[in-house]
């Protein structure tokens, strides 16, 4: 098939381009930037952005399926940017697909979307939206996914899939920020319960993608409906902390704080960091607290029974391939 993948030279972009082109699909990428790595992967690379409604029915335009990923992400940051690349750039691929005649979209969202302020302990899909985010990323994902399953129809079929932490080989988000702070010795321990999270291995991610877009069609079981990915391997938030400071050759975390006070801290620590114009992210804000302090763990049946989802790389192997790229 022909597809389109926005933020194809991206952490999980890349990895979905590459098995798009290893089972012999034609590629199309959408991105501010030139690639080299997907150059020599034979992609037609668009330069642009999401902002831009003319860039994107042109990177729309002939394909018949959208990858939709790029994305704004991060803790801390102007509303108006993140709003400007998730809500508003997914409404520009939207409104493309339609004019274009695609068919199917597939849509990468967050299960963030669905968090606020409390565990989330085997959750599934009936999971409500919060009335309140502490973050403009889940704010404005949940809008864009919002956007995206209304869209779903009679000639377009659309699907969010939520994939929990993507790692592995090749992180520029989750793994640098850990293995930097490890090494400053600025990571705290947030409380001493042992909440448990599930996480995703990128080739698991970018696999539960291509299975999705193959099942999607109109008035089939994944049409107009999101999807919570993971390894099915819940652990204790700090001991994936501590694996994957292992795969760095760096000591666990020894030294712990209480949710409220990490809570209270990132709470001053954006009001001071707004208040003098700061734009560097701070050490820690509410959000980031409430993830650390919480349980994130998922019933992926529903992923399994419609997509045929089946975690292929395990957490061991995952974090043993992890430890040889950062050799």
């Amino acid at each position: 098939m022909n597809a389109l993948v926005t933020g194809a030279g991206g952490f999980l972009g890349l990895s979905i381009t590459r098995q798009l082109v290893a089972r012999g699909d034609s590629v199309r990428s959408l991105a501010r930037n030139a690639y080299p790595v997907l150059e020599a992967l034979g992609v037609d690379q668009i330069r642009g952005d999401l902002s831009d409604p003319a860039a994107v029915a042109r990177a729309v335009g002939g394909v018949d399926v959208v990858f939709h990923v790029a994305a704004r992400a991060g803790v801390w940051g102007p509303y108006v940017e993140f709003d400007r690349v998730n809500h508003v750039g997914t409404r520009h691929v939207v409104d493309a697909c339609r004019a274009s005649g695609v068919g199917r979209l597939v849509y990468t969202s967050s299960p963030s979307v669905v968090f606020g302020g409390h565990d989330l302990e085997n959750a599934d899909e009936s999971t409500p939206y919060p009335d309140r985010y502490d973050a403009p990323y889940p704010a404005t994902k949940a809008l864009a996914e919002r956007l995206v399953l209304a869209a779903n129809g009679p000639n377009f079929a659309t699907v969010a899939l939520r994939p929990h932490l993507i790692w592995g080989p090749g992180d520029n988000h989750l793994v640098p920020r850990i293995i930097a702070r490890g090494r400053a010795g600025k990571l705290r321990r947030i409380g001493h319960a042992p909440k448990l999270v599930d996480s995703t291995y990128v080739d698991n991610a970018a696999d539960a993608h291509l299975l999705a877009a193959d099942r999607l069609a109109p008035g089939s079981p994944p049409a107009g409906r999101a999807y919570f990915i993971a390894q099915g391997e819940p652990v204790p938030v700090w001991d994936l902390v501590d694996r994957i400071l292992a795969a760095a050759g760096l000591p666990p975390v020894r030294k712990t704080v209480s949710p409220r006070t990490a809570y209270a801290a990132g709470a001053i620590l954006e009001a001071g960091y707004r208040l003098f114009g700061m734009k560097a992210e701070p050490p820690m804000t509410r959000f980031l607290a409430g993830q650390l302090s919480h349980a994130h763990w998922f019933d992926l049946s529903a992923a399994r029974r419609d997509l045929g989802y089946n975690p292929r790389i395990s957490l061991d192997e995952g974090l043993s391939r992890l430890a040889a790229s950062l050799a």
